[in-house]
């Protein structure tokens, strides 16, 4: 049984009927229905915390949708996972992956800024202050890319920016 069908929380059963009505009156193809019930499965399971049944759902709607675009939502909550796991080599790939199909996707930016700041303050602690350069820097490439994409967002990065002169 469809997870939308067994799921208690109120604002995903409401979710799921607006999603149902949405997949009646758009032309969509049974695949893309289909690629839709296993994303928003996912997400579903994601917000529960229900981590690997999450994956399972976004690998399986990974296979079955084709646009570019959607498919750029998909991999940037497989990136978010594997963040959440601590997975960071893997996150930054998959965020990676939504960007090259949807270069709009400023908190993908955000992420990955997120992950080499934190990289940044783990060279710092273990004295090589180098490589946490190196890290910080790359950081604040991805945050000005995110910050370019939303100027009114970001403002503890745009301040972090400026702090650490890194803002042009």
């Amino acid at each position: 049984m469809p997870r939308s069908r067994i799921n208690g929380n109120f604002i995903d059963k409401t979710f799921s009927i607006v999603a149902n009505i949405l997949l009646r009156i758009i032309p969509t193809t049974s695949g893309e229905k289909e690629a839709f019930t296993y994303y928003r499965d996912g997400m579903s399971a994601q917000s529960e915390g229900n981590y690997a049944e999450a994956l399972q759902n976004y690998y399986e709607a990974m296979r079955l949708e084709i646009d570019p675009y959607d498919r750029s939502y998909i991999l940037y909550n497989i990136g978010l996972i594997h963040t959440r796991n601590g997975e960071h080599t893997k996150a930054l790939e998959y965020y990676f992956r939504a960007l090259e199909r949807n270069p709009f996707l400023p908190q993908a930016f955000n992420n990955m800024a997120v992950i080499c700041h934190y990289r940044g303050e783990q060279a710092i602690r273990q004295g090589n202050s180098e490589i946490a350069e190196a890290w910080f820097d790359q950081a604040a490439e991805y945050w000005k890319q995110a910050i370019t994409l939303t100027p009114g967002n970001y403002i503890e990065a745009q301040n972090w920016l400026k702090i650490t002169r890194r803002f042009e």
